[in-house]
């Protein structure tokens, strides 16, 4: 499963959610976008410790994290599985070796090698001796385990400080009037790029501008002032592909027509 069925289940009434008896559940795997913390934390207290969580690329390599490792470290990926292994690099190809401290995410397989077909230059620009990467960032904790921030493309940079939006949409979900988030860098001609939010109403929520300022008045009382969103605009139905990612390309770009960005 992916995070966005877990927000539309979570969305049920609760004497619908506890018609169905789950206690026969022993794995149910979610992958392929960061899950909020929030939202996980009800999935686990609805299902139970089948919640399962893997973090990895079709070139190779991974983690993964039980419902009980989970609760111990919420917001973690997990540890590499047994072949793989994961580091943390600088902006120089440094890797970074002090806990804590974020970076772009590496991994490795020591069974497999691979090269992106009829792209040479791409597959060097990824790669970092066995290391590659897929271009998120995050940190390794003092005990191994990754935490994602985002994907570094999807980074705003605004004034200069890193703003990680998948923050802010952990934020924007946990309101009940959000069915759908998505949160990308716009051109500011000060700041070089300001938050802009897009949201999918909840089933049956009206989008409007009440509902708008009613959602950053929300935001404003958990984010601090910078990672908040500047404007919200509605959609009826995001962009996602069948497994759950999103095509924030397809939101952020129009706004950027005419204009480059810094990354």
């Amino acid at each position: 499963m992916v995070p966005t069925q877990f927000h539309r289940l979570l969305a049920l009434p609760e004497d619908v959610r506890v018609k169905y008896d789950v206690t026969s559940l022993r794995h149910m795997i979610h992958a392929a976008a960061p899950c909020p913390v929030d939202v996980k934390h009800r999935m686990i207290a609805w299902w139970g410790n089948a919640v399962d969580e893997y973090y990895a690329a079709s070139e190779g390599g991974g983690t993964v994290v039980s419902a009980e490792e989970w609760l111990l470290k919420p917001g973690t990926v997990g540890k590499p599985w047994p072949i793989s292994e994961i580091a943390v690099f600088d902006d120089e190809g440094n890797r970074i070796t002090e806990p804590n401290v974020i970076g772009t995410v590496y991994m490795a397989m020591q069974s497999a090698d691979f090269e992106y077909h009829g792209d040479k230059e791409k597959t060097q620009k990824n790669r970092i001796g066995p290391f590659f990467t897929v271009g998120d960032v995050g940190l390794i904790d003092e005990d191994g385990y990754l935490f994602l921030r985002d994907r570094k493309i999807d980074m705003i940079i605004s004034g200069g400080a890193n703003i990680y939006p998948a923050e802010i949409e952990s934020v924007l979900l946990s309101h009940p009037k959000v069915g759908d988030a998505a949160v990308f860098g716009i051109p500011n001609e000060d700041w070089g790029e300001e938050v802009k939010a897009v949201i999918e109403p909840a089933e049956g929520v009206e989008a409007n501008d009440e509902l708008a300022q009613e959602i950053l008045a929300y935001c404003a009382d958990k984010l601090a002032k910078f990672k908040t969103p500047k404007s919200i605009d509605f959609t009826s139905e995001m962009p996602r592909d069948p497994n759950g990612k999103l095509y924030k390309r397809k939101l952020r770009d129009p706004y950027w027509e005419g204009a480059q960005r810094a990354l």
